[in-house]
């Protein structure tokens, strides 16, 4: 039969060694977000470390983490998508990539939030500072949790029921996503407690939007390797130019806003069902 009657999936992995070559690019991506997510544990650790030795802090530890955070993110786009792509889908892809999440986004951003939204409150801010920590770092345990129950629920159910757009909850990519943004644009540590106190209710809130039935949009279903018009092309871009331009803010817009819009729809769908349903009571 001619080579080019064969169909080219086929074609591709007619070769074992390519085959068994081929199942190394998830898992090599996979790794790479491991990797981030344990260098952003270990700069926290370190900034942490270096502020409670010499009352001084390197802002650039924490910064650094923020931004491994986030190219974990980049990795774990990569892995699920390159997998398809190449059709190596396994179940120990699944769940190593599982185990990579819940170090990258669910260990890392939560002693990053910890180290840097509790461990420089000042001993003469007013209140008992170690008492505010301490009730931080229970938060933040939180948040691990919420992440590894997001993460196993996913494992067990998929996408939301009769839908492959819509994630159920958060998903922790992106509540991982906020912490980093936020600690990359502001930088400097909370010595305030009234910004502690403000920073612990959104590392509760992120970990309560994973653990929701609320609908997340997935982008699974945006067809990346097919033809897309110019105008795609160029808001792409300069969506990529405007981030490497102005990271700081631009990716607290992103971050935030994202996890906002879910939360707004919800409720939009939640009344729209409240109202259909009023008026077919009524008739």
């Amino acid at each position: 039969m001619d080579q080019r009657e064969i169909p080219f999936a086929e074609r591709r992995f007619r070769n074992a060694k390519f085959r068994r070559g081929i199942f190394l690019l998830p898992a090599m991506f996979t790794s790479a977000n491991l990797l981030c997510g344990y260098y952003a544990i270990a700069a926290a650790l370190h900034g942490a470390v270096a502020a409670a030795a010499a009352n001084q802090i390197d802002f650039h530890d924490f910064d650094h983490a923020a931004r491994a955070v986030g190219f974990a993110i980049l990795f774990d786009s990569l892995d699920g998508r390159v997998a398809r792509m190449t059709g190596t889908n396994t179940e120990f892809g699944v769940q190593f990539d599982s185990l990579a999440d819940v170090v990258s986004f669910g260990v890392a951003p939560a002693i990053l939030a910890y180290a840097w939204g509790f461990r420089s409150l000042s001993a003469n801010s007013g209140i008992n500072a170690e008492q505010l920590s301490q009730f931080g770092w229970i938060f933040c345990l939180a948040f691990l949790i919420c992440c590894a129950w997001r993460l196993a629920r996913f494992n067990v159910q998929g996408m939301a029921p009769g839908s492959s757009k819509f994630f159920v909850g958060m998903p922790t990519p992106a509540a991982a996503g906020v912490i980093a943004a936020i600690i990359h644009g502001f930088n400097s540590p909370l010595h305030d407690y009234r910004w502690s106190i403000a920073w612990m209710l959104l590392v509760a809130s992120l970990g309560a939007l994973m653990t929701s039935t609320i609908r997340y949009y997935s982008f699974k279903d945006i067809p990346w390797t097919r033809k897309q018009p110019s105008a795609t092309v160029i808001a792409l871009l300069l969506l990529i130019a405007v981030i490497w331009k102005f990271s700081q803010i631009a990716l607290i817009l992103l971050a935030c806003s994202y996890a906002a819009i879910g939360v707004a729809l919800h409720f939009v769908r939640f009344f729209r069902h409240r109202m259909a349903t009023r008026t077919v009571s009524t008739f």
